[in-house]
């Protein structure tokens, strides 16, 4: 397996060009099952495979929980933003400098899987009362340029299963 393989096992993002209504209730249902199908992928794994990294030079299972984690907690707030003020200047952070603080090599990944099953429960809550005027709102990325309500939903439908597949085809090339 090559190291793009290892990467992205699903693939990398491609913005997808018309994103309709059945498409949004999809990917929010994706973002809503993921709390689940995470706890799922990790149910039973040890300390040491918990500190296994899904590639070479890559994060450790541990740390993918807690991106996760810190990840949907920011894209979080983006939504609230994007939703209540008029394309908002969001703060990015350096997820690579986030992965290695203490809280995320020290604290048990139950502390994060709970952080995301409620976070979801809240964030999908408001993804599916959005209206057809709020999927076209925006905020403004510094570093990526102007983003829409819309097409993050997307992205983070993505990101959701991006992680998820890091740790689940680990578990299969290891025989867990």
């Amino acid at each position: 397996m090559d190291i793009e393989e290892l990467k992205y096992p699903i693939g990398r993002y491609q913005a997808e060009e018309k994103i309709d209504k059945a498409a949004i209730n999809n990917f929010i249902k994706e973002i809503e099952l993921l709390p689940e199908r995470l706890a799922e992928a990790v149910k039973g794994l040890t300390l040491q495979q918990l500190q296994t990294s899904y590639r070479p030079d890559g994060w450790t299972v541990q740390q993918v929980v807690h991106h996760i984690a810190d990840s949907h907690l920011n894209a979080y707030v983006r939504f609230k933003l994007a939703l209540t003020e008029v394309k908002p200047i969001i703060k990015p952070y350096d997820e690579k400098l986030w992965a290695e603080l203490p809280d995320t090599k020290l604290v048990d990944i139950n502390v994060s899987l709970v952080l995301i099953d409620s976070l979801h429960k809240r964030w999908t809550t408001l993804l599916k009362q959005l209206s057809k005027k709020d999927l076209n709102k925006e905020y403004l990325h510094p570093e990526s340029g102007m983003k829409n309500v819309r097409e993050t939903i997307s992205h983070y439908a993505w990101h959701s299963n991006h992680h998820l597949a890091h740790i689940t085809s680990l578990k299969k090339r290891m025989n867990w």
